[in-house]
């Protein structure tokens, strides 16, 4: 049989058939490109990603002391850091609102160290006299010890690992496997030496029950208070120019 062409109509393209891509011999290997944009994939998901909660929790300090320069500057320019009384004066004229910015922000820097907690103990009995001073550092730090606990409890070792340099965490972690940790706890918090605000959030994760947690608490952190507090700034007075 003979094939025979069919005549195209007038006016109608003729389709022109694509050339093949040339296949790949399976003997010559992997494609390097498709190997290429593997390897940078893989690459891409193995590198780390940033965590901005631990990037604000290790800048915190920096931000802090920054700060606090800001103020000191700004309180000698304007005079207030001329003298105690000039001091007292000021806080004095912001009525109540001096306590309550002083209270909010000392139990934040108790959940987050923005400023060093022991600047802010130290400065309670310099600002508002050492009873009423000492009386807003026990409500401050007490307040913001109590929020620690409640996140550990309900948060976890995962928000912790984030705040906390891992080696500090892991250091105090060993204190919960000993049978003591209560004993050794409530000392730690009597003796203001240890890191309290990382000790509390810790206490959270283990089985401590809320009321011993907060006896502890009431209890023990007054002497801290009143031994670092009060001393320190009380030496602090003393060889100061005021």
């Amino acid at each position: 049989m003979s094939i025979v062409e069919r005549p195209v109509p007038p006016g109608r393209a003729v389709p022109l058939s694509r050339p093949r891509r040339p296949q790949r011999p399976a003997s010559a290997g992997p494609d390097p490109t498709s190997v290429a944009s593997a390897t940078e994939t893989a690459s891409m998901q193995d590198r780390p990603r940033r965590d901005p909660l631990r990037t604000a929790a290790r800048l915190s300090p920096l931000l802090g002391l920054a700060l606090s320069i800001g103020l000191v500057w700004w309180g000698l320019e304007a005079g207030v850091l001329q003298s105690l009384e000039n001091l007292q004066a000021f806080i004095d004229s912001l009525g109540a609102w001096g306590p309550a910015a002083f209270l909010l922000v000392s139990a934040a820097s108790v959940v987050f160290p923005i400023v060093p907690g022991g600047l802010l103990v130290i400065a309670g009995p310099v600002l508002f006299g050492p009873i009423e001073g000492t009386l807003y550092n026990y409500v401050a730090v007490s307040a913001g010890s109590m929020l620690n606990f409640a996140i550990g409890r309900h948060v976890g070792l995962a928000l912790i690992e984030r705040i906390f340099p891992a080696r500090t965490v892991e250091k105090f972690l060993g204190w919960t496997r000993n049978r003591h940790f209560t004993r050794a706890f409530a000392t730690a918090i009597v003796l203001p030496v240890a890191p309290d605000d990382l000790l509390c959030y810790i206490a959270g994760t283990t089985r401590m029950r809320w009321r011993t947690y907060a006896a502890i608490i009431l209890l023990c952190k007054p002497w801290a208070l009143l031994a670092y507090g009060l001393g320190v700034s009380a030496l602090l007075l003393r060889f100061l120019p005021w």
